[in-house]
């Protein structure tokens, strides 16, 4: 029975080996960065994120030289106004995508240390729950206008 037991719990660890890492599982798609005027000290990068694992798991950070500071925020709805909020992480459900996109979740750029030219690719790092990391260059993209029709934003 002992012998047993220690198969299958053998059998488990190579399972969970052989299925590899949280960053080896999930799919980048379409990742870029929003260029800005001049001036503006943020930034956002949006993207879209498939987990290809049979696990339910989470981004739940980024890093990228071109910003002091970089967080995972949403918008939400308070006193009619649209507000990016900071959240600890985004789930990432097992065989699904999730879209980082405009007015909705996104990868906050904040304090930049450099202007954002459209056309050139930006590093951009991201953190999953288990502390496995994908490395990824993003695009700057010119910023659309139609994007920041009749929304009014604050921090």
């Amino acid at each position: 029975m002992f012998r047993t037991v220690v198969s299958l719990v053998f059998l488990m660890v190579c399972a969970a080996a052989w299925a590899g890492s949280v960053a080896d599982q999930v799919e980048v798609e379409d990742p870029y960065v929003r260029g800005v005027p001049p001036g503006q000290p943020n930034s956002a990068s949006f993207l879209r994120l498939t987990n290809h694992g049979s696990v339910d798991s989470a981004l739940v950070g980024a890093r990228s030289p071109v910003a002091k500071v970089v967080e995972l925020h949403t918008h939400t709805m308070e006193g009619g106004m649209m507000r990016m909020r900071p959240v600890e992480k985004i789930d990432l459900p097992a065989g699904k995508q999730v879209a980082l996109q405009p007015g909705g979740l996104h990868v906050m750029l904040i304090g930049l240390k450099q202007k954002l030219v459209p056309g050139e690719r930006i590093p951009l790092t991201l953190l999953f729950a288990d502390g496995s990391e994908k490395a990824l260059e993003a695009p700057v993209r010119k910023l659309q206008m139609r994007m920041m029709q009749n929304k009014k934003m604050s921090h």
